[in-house]
């Protein structure tokens, strides 16, 4: 890596924390397209993402903590499912194919899919809590979709590193409508933390984090997301996020299809 790559990779962290910072998702979603159209192969950039969001949502969850803006039981649900969804998909990854080169299709497929889950999320977020509504006012709700829905998540996150932000957000909303915003975002990242780290290190196992770039990109990202949360105070939501949804069902298109 040359001293100009590096300097553009701090600035690819920077432009992605900044669009984090002011639209609250994101991270994965417009960090692994990124590194794939700086040429990284597929499977680098899902297991450096995974490791990059780990760090970078990490400081949150002491905030939120601080806040009591997490519901710890639900985080345990989620990762009842999701952390063990995460270590068969490790395994399907290490154990079913001789090479990366060989699951290469089976993530970008899944990458494509995701991307365009988490667009339609952003953008029906609010609509799918309605729904919630509905189902919890109907006794529809069930103790073990939170762990079912854990385990989609484990899955797709760690076959894509897209997903915990944006459709973990959805999934509380819908099931639990009454939560307010600030404990919503709070639960999501505390879990997706743990889900991050976990299929990050099953990545490390594969050989597929590179720790040089992983550095650049939270040189970039750090400082600027706590600029894009200033930012987002001056910048009407509404506005932000049918940009970023457009961008992700688009990438995901490309990516997933053609």
């Amino acid at each position: 890596m040359t001293s100009v790559e590096f300097i553009l990779y701090i600035l690819a962290g920077a432009v992605v924390g900044l669009a984090v910072g002011i639209t609250g998702v994101g991270g994965g979603s417009l960090m692994t397209p990124m590194l794939l159209a700086f040429g990284f192969p597929l499977n680098v950039a899902v297991g450096t993402d995974l490791m990059y969001a780990a760090v970078t949502k990490g400081g949150g969850v002491i905030a939120y903590a601080r806040q009591q803006a997490v519901r710890w039981d639900l985080v345990g649900l989620l990762a009842t499912g999701g952390l063990p969804a995460s270590a068969v998909s490790v395994a399907v990854l290490k154990y079913g194919f001789e090479s990366p080169d060989q699951y290469t299709q089976l993530i970008s497929t899944v990458l494509g899919f995701t991307l365009i889950l988490t667009s339609l999320a952003i953008v029906f977020r609010h609509r799918l809590a309605r729904l919630g509504g509905d189902w919890a006012a109907a006794g529809a709700r069930k103790l073990w979709l939170m762990p079912a829905m854990g385990a989609v998540l484990g899955v797709l996150v760690t076959f894509s590193s897209v997903g915990a932000g944006a459709i973990g957000t959805a999934i509380l909303m819908m099931f639990y409508p009454r939560l307010k915003a600030l404990r919503v975002v709070g639960t999501d990242i505390a879990h997706a933390v743990p889900l991050t780290l976990f299929a990050g290190m099953g990545h490390l196992f594969l050989g597929n984090v590179d720790f040089l770039l992983l550095g650049a990109l939270l040189l970039g990202s750090l400082p600027a997301v706590s600029l894009g949360a200033r930012l987002g105070k001056l910048i009407p939501d509404t506005a932000m996020r049918p940009v970023l949804a457009t961008i992700l069902f688009g990438v995901g298109v490309k990516v997933g299809f053609f």
